[in-house]
């Protein structure tokens, strides 16, 4: 059963434990950790965490849960994701339809949240979460999503 943005709080020991597993790699961490938000909260309908694409001033799709995308490589600056890569600040987009600098990844998608994740200060990747509801991301969200970068930079 998928829970509401009021039980949040409860994740947050399976992510730990998901971050604490020594016999498992980064990035199937990494996917465990978006298995467990998508299945888990409802308005959760696509997870991913993007990384900076080495030297190249793009991002790269490196974990994922929910249908799959060809948004695989995004351009800093270009749709969601690419605007949190060069502002480094938290973007909450109630409705998708009002954002000119939108990439579609699905005709169901009405909302998303993305959240950058640094390390050593440095503004590495982030979180995506894409929701088939209109505006359902809270401060709550925004928070617990935060908490959820930070255990990841400690295992980069």
């Amino acid at each position: 059963m998928k829970i509401s943005t009021m039980n949040l709080e409860a994740l947050k020991d399976p992510i730990l434990n998901i971050i604490a597993d020594n016999n498992t790699s980064t990035d199937n961490k990494l996917t465990s950790i978006c298995e467990l938000l998508q299945s888990s909260v409802a308005h959760y309908n696509w997870v991913g965490f993007y990384f900076k694409n080495g030297d190249k001033n793009e991002l790269k799709l490196r974990s994922f849960a929910g249908e799959p995308t060809e948004h695989t490589i995004i351009p800093f600056g270009k749709g969601i994701c690419g605007q949190v890569a060069v502002s480094n600040e938290n973007f909450v987009v109630p409705d998708v339809k009002a954002q000119d600098n939108y990439i579609a990844c699905s005709i169901n998608v009405k909302s998303e949240i993305v959240i950058p994740l640094f390390l050593n200060g440095e503004n590495i990747g982030q979180i995506d979460i894409d929701s088939h509801s209109i505006d359902p991301f809270t401060a709550e969200d925004e928070r617990f999503l935060e908490f959820i970068n930070e255990k990841v930079a400690e295992i980069l």
